[in-house]
């Protein structure tokens, strides 16, 4: 005699694990184009430096404080231009990671 599974059990459905994959891509791509579009601000020195860019690493502004400029220290301005670069660059990555990982419920997809 052989043994029956219920319902629901044995052959997985193919149809619906593509349409479950298709919506899940759609998803994704509006996600990724929403931070795409989205600003993020990068600080140094409690904000005497400000950059601000979009999700795709793109520059969109700068803004340096007076008080931050000194003829006689020009590399420091240039560390606190690298380091306001580096933690939007920072922001960018960490919020994409995120919220892509929350589309992904945590898989590793390569690419994203």
């Amino acid at each position: 005699m052989k043994a029956r599974l219920p319902k629901g059990y044995g052959k997985p459905d193919v149809n619906a694990l593509m349409r479950q994959a298709q919506k899940m891509q759609e998803e994704m791509q509006a996600k990724q184009a929403e931070l795409e579009a989205a600003e993020f601000q990068g600080t140094a020195s409690g904000g005497m430096v400000e950059v601000t860019m979009t999700g795709k690493h793109v520059v969109t502004a700068l803004h340096i404080k007076p008080e931050a400029v000194d003829p006689d220290d020009v590399e420091m301005l240039e560390d606190l231009i690298a380091a306001a670069f580096n933690d939007a660059v920072r922001k960018v990555d960490e919020t994409t990671e995120a919220e892509m990982g929350k589309l992904t419920g945590g898989m590793n997809i390569p690419g994203l």
